[in-house]
């Protein structure tokens, strides 16, 4: 058995024993940063946001915005003073010692994972039903196969593609935000102006009370997740700790803007019960104003959408897994990269490690093959697994950023050049709100498994996590022979 390493001091680098590249540049990061959350669950997802908590949907993504945003304000502070790889896993280990840095690293590898099965087997429904001669499954080959290849190469790859699948998405809200803005006051073609009608009519503003907007909030909550690949990937740049400021800073304000604006355009310009669970509401309100073959083309958004998650998945798996082996969480193995972490003259891509995508994309296929034979049973259970994980994690980062802030302050102030509001009072507020959530989500029906499967798969992590660590302080203090 080996010995634990120390616990580093926070502003200690975990230095990989083959170096990953620093292909990605600032305009990837911050793309990255601005389309990570824009996906599937606000395109299509909101709508059942909106069924149950009416125009108020508005304040539930401002509540839901808010937490995450204190969350990568967090992140970003310690990211920023101790960038590496495994990012919160690190700091968690730093903070509260190795059995958290371990939890948090296996679960949210977990969660990435299964959670691409979802993505890709979504994404092939909808290439389906453009080509109905190519089955499901095959399509499901093709997507896992482009990635795969794409996070094989060079970083940089991931990071065109990110940036691209990004920019068309931002650009898609965009363009929603303004046509809605111009049809709320009338200046579309063959519209009138709505005024506040919508907004105050069909029950009013809060037509379920303000238990619609709580379960508004649980609804689009983990809309939010996807952050979190921003401050893994600025380890892999020239500059992470400037990199990720800057990514931080421009990620939260505007995507509260998408976010609540989308919601405030949509509830504005349609009645709240014109939406449906299931259906886009931002098929309905283009529609409604007339823009032709609207289905089709929120169909092609959501398609890059679901392909843009499953590429970021795949990567901030593989990273997170690679990170766990340099701190001996995982296989020794899984730390082989590419070209010696350089990119050499001949443009070989160097610095992948190739050996954690393998391992991360093969887990992802046994998630994709249990998604497609047996969806209501072995991979419901296991995406109920996951399903809490989210906000898990997200506590697990708000108490490493409570520990850790202190240190630096002490050790390093110069290294905090992104810090938390209000610390320790906004930080504190922040992990009452998860656990709010947590409390209400088991209150709720449907949601009550998510939790309750979350919690029984958090505590084996944790329970694997504390056993490790008493065998290696029995090793330790046994006499040596």
């Amino acid at each position: 058995m080996h010995e634990a390493p120390p616990t580093p001091s926070p502003t200690s680098p975990v230095a990989p024993a083959e170096p990953l590249s620093h292909g990605l540049k600032q305009r990837h990061l911050t793309m990255l940063g601005l389309g990570g959350v824009i996906g599937a669950g606000l395109f299509v997802g909101s709508g059942a946001g909106i069924a149950v908590a009416g125009p108020a949907i508005v304040v539930s993504y401002l509540i839901a915005g808010a937490l995450a945003m204190l969350v990568m304000r967090m992140l970003g502070e310690m990211s920023a003073a101790m960038p590496a790889s495994g990012s919160f896993s690190v700091h968690a280990e730093r903070a509260l010692g190795r059995w958290a840095g371990f939890s948090v690293g296996w679960l949210y590898w977990f969660l990435l994972v299964v959670v691409l099965a979802v993505e890709a087997t979504a994404a092939a429904q909808i290439a389906h039903g453009w080509v109905p001669g190519v089955e499901p499954w095959a399509w499901v080959l093709l997507f896992m196969v482009v990635f795969t290849v794409a996070n094989l190469t060079a970083v940089k790859n991931f990071g065109e593609f990110e940036f691209w699948f990004a920019s068309l998405k931002v650009g898609a809200i965009v363009v929603f935000l303004v046509l809605g803005g111009l049809a709320v006051f009338g200046l579309l073609p063959d519209t009138d102006p709505v005024g506040m009608t919508n907004l105050t009519g069909e029950g009013g503003f809060l037509p379920n009370g303000w238990s619609g907007v709580v379960s508004g909030v649980l609804t689009v909550v983990f809309a939010f997740g996807g952050l979190e690949v921003v401050t893994i990937a600025a380890a892999e740049t020239d500059d992470p700790a400037r990199a990720v400021g800057r990514a931080v800073r421009s990620a939260v304000v505007r995507i509260l803007f998408f976010y609540v604006g989308s919601m405030l355009v949509i509830v504005t310009v349609l009645p709240w019960t014109a939406q449906q669970a299931g259906l886009s509401p931002y098929v309905k309100v283009l529609d409604a104003i007339g823009v032709p073959s609207a289905g089709q083309i929120m169909n092609i958004v959501v398609f890059v959408a679901l392909l843009s998650a499953l590429n970021a998945n795949l990567y901030g798996s593989s990273r997170m897994i690679f990170s766990l082996a340099e701190r001996g969480e995982a296989p020794r193995g899984l730390l082989k990269v590419s070209g010696g972490g350089a990119e050499g003259s001949s443009g070989e891509p160097g610095g992948v490690p190739r050996r954690a995508v393998l391992a991360s994309v093969a887990f992802g296929f046994v998630s994709v093959v249990l998604n497609l034979l047996w969806p209501d049973t072995v991979f419901l259970y296991m995406l109920n697994s996951v399903g809490a994980v989210l906000l898990f994690v997200w506590a697990l980062i708000a108490a490493s950023q409570l520990r850790l802030r202190a240190r630096l302050e002490q050790e390093a102030p110069d290294a905090l050049a992104l810090r938390m509001w209000w610390f320790p009072y906004l930080t504190w507020v922040t992990l009452a709100g998860l656990l709010g959530v947590l409390l209400l989500m088991l209150t709720d029906d449907a949601a009550r498994p998510q939790v309750l499967w979350s919690a029984g798969a958090t505590a084996l992590v944790l329970l694997v996590a504390v056993g490790r660590e008493w065998r290696e302080r029995r090793a330790r203090r046994a006499p040596r022979r």
